[in-house]
């Protein structure tokens, strides 16, 4: 059975790769071991080269950087950390000279504690500011309202003692939760979206789409299971259903909202819609009604091991959901890069991880919806072991567990070889550099062979493969077989999950192996082909 894809006519994403840049960590341009607007202008042209069509940049609004940018203090600002607004107008105006796309990363499910909304909220109780914020009093017995948890770890509530109320905060303390109930704030939002499509940006990444809206009587989440001292904050919080603090019916109505908002500017909407169940049909009513989201990540694939029977039922179901508003991540800077995962060793001590993840990309590029690569996927990057007096990310440093921190999928883009890996001119980046010579731009660029070059062939490929941005999908085989394979008007893709060479049996006619993430594209194939472990093809079908 095929995947329909009948829908409007292609936009301008749909043949596109996104590319993540963590801004803190891709390109430093003056010398403070921090990344930054010049840094990233300056870098611009790699990803053109490369082959990238939608730049993502992570937050860059003014912020305390309790949680490194995801807690804005001024919607619409750049931190001086970052630049200026003028560098940020420089960088999108060189972006779009070299053809490429950039959109930003929108934090709307909360603030910092530090931004004006919050501090007004919090000094007057009475105030027209109090509404932004979600405060109620303590429960008839005392403590927090309700058994609500935050995503990094403990209660979901502070108390403010001299207001005598609680505050909610899905994340931090110093990241309270907005209040998407009230009207004002709506209408702030507005104003917000207005302010960067006027600075010419081609759309919004929009953080914890799936968290706005909050039940406002807000009873209990059911519990599923206890929760135990030697539980990670992740861990602690799929103790629950979530069931009135995220994924509420009101989100829809917000992207509906924006979408009127972004349509004009012919902007792109982009949801983190990050549900831990990861039930595609959950994240499928995002797009489904095609007037809110145009896009929806979904993070099944980023947590999926490489088992045959795990991969099949990820992408068959999401894909039966939403056969074409999904977006794909290879990895993110909030989980372990895809070569780690892949690994069998731990840490990563050969280049299995690194084939594997190659040969994922192959499917998830040709598979319908925009899939993105994260800094560094390019190059085959794992995780960086960050010892523990240089960790960073507050969930690794306040809850004093290294194990469950981002840091070591964060650290620097290595550009070329040396101690700081060309990221900085300064002796000390924000987070250390540990890589090999063989794993930067330099090493990579001018080798054939390399990662970089295979990963800019797969894009380039992609953008010339029109079926693989609207054609019908049709499985050619089954979820018992260990090859993924399918079909999209005259390409075909297959993976091979086998830990052996696999044969696989191809549709009638003669094929042109188009390309693989383990040998040489051209030579024609016939009835069936042999495929290596672990190995990704694209095949055209030959016109003669």
């Amino acid at each position: 059975m095929g995947v329909d894809m009948a829908s409007p006519e292609l936009r301008w994403w749909d043949s596109e790769v996104g590319y993540e840049v963590y801004i803190r960590s891709f390109a430093d341009g003056n010398g403070d071991g921090v990344g930054d607007f010049v840094g990233l202008t300056e870098k611009l042209d790699y990803l053109a080269w490369l082959g990238v069509g939608i730049v993502w940049v992570t937050p860059f609004y003014p912020s305390p950087m309790r949680d490194f940018g995801y807690d804005v203090a001024d919607y619409v600002g750049v931190d001086p950390l970052f630049g200026t607004l003028e560098d940020f107008d420089v960088c999108v105006a060189e972006a779009h000279r070299l053809g490429l796309r950039l959109i930003i990363d929108l934090v709307p499910n909360h603030s910092s504690d530090q931004h004006p909304w919050f501090q007004a909220s919090q000094a007057d109780p009475d105030g027209s500011m109090r509404g932004y914020y979600h405060w109620r009093d303590p429960a008839l017995g005392g403590g927090p309202p309700n058994n609500w948890v935050s995503h990094f770890g403990g209660s979901a509530w502070t108390f403010h003692e001299a207001s005598e109320q609680y505050y909610l905060h899905l994340f931090l303390s110093e990241q309270p939760d907005l209040n998407w109930s009230n009207p004002n704030l709506v209408l702030e939002f507005d104003r917000v979206l207005e302010f960067w499509l006027d600075r010419d940006v081609d759309g919004f990444r929009i953080d914890v789409a799936q968290g706005l809206i909050k039940n406002m009587l807000m009873p209990d989440n059911p519990q599923l299971r206890p929760i135990t001292p030697d539980m990670t904050p992740r861990q602690a919080f799929v103790c629950f259903d979530h069931r009135y603090d995220l994924d509420q019916k009101g989100n829809t109505a917000i992207y509906r909202r924006w979408r009127s908002i972004v349509e004009p500017r012919d902007g792109l909407l982009l949801g983190e819609v990050y549900l831990r169940d990861n039930n595609p049909d959950k994240v499928s009513r995002y797009v489904a009604t095609q007037d809110g989201l145009h896009r929806a990540f979904y993070f099944a694939p980023m947590h999926t091991p490489w088992e045959p029977s795990a991969i099949w039922s990820t992408f068959r179901n999401a894909l039966d959901a939403a056969p074409r508003d999904l977006s794909w991540a290879v990895s993110s800077h909030d989980d372990p890069r895809a070569p780690s995962r892949f690994s069998p060793k731990q840490p990563a001590t050969d280049n299995i991880g690194q084939e594997r993840a190659l040969a994922y990309a192959v499917l998830l590029f040709a598979l319908p919806g925009l899939p993105f690569l994260y800094q560094g996927d390019e190059l085959g990057l794992v995780d960086v072991e960050v010892p523990i007096e240089q960790l960073r990310d507050p969930v690794a440093v306040r809850n004093q567990n290294p194990g469950d921190g981002r840091d070591g999928s964060r650290t620097p883009m290595p550009w070329e070889p040396g101690l700081t890996g060309g990221f900085t001119t300064s002796t000390e980046p924000w987070l250390p550099v540990s890589r090999s010579d063989a794993e930067t731009v330099a090493a990579q660029r001018d080798n054939p062979r390399s990662l970089l070059a295979k990963h800019r062939e797969l894009l380039a490929l992609r953008r010339e493969l029109s079926d693989l941005h609207g054609a019908e999908l049709e499985w050619i085989t089954g979820t018992d077989h260990l090859v993924i394979s399918f079909q999209r008007g005259d390409c075909m893709c297959a993976l091979n999950l086998a830990d052996t060479q696999t044969a696989l049996t191809l549709p009638p006619g003669k094929w042109r192996l188009a390309y693989s993430s383990k040998r040489q594209a051209g030579e024609m194939q016939e009835s069936s082909i042999q495929l290596d472990s672990p190995e990704g093809v694209l095949l055209v079908k030959a016109t003669s």
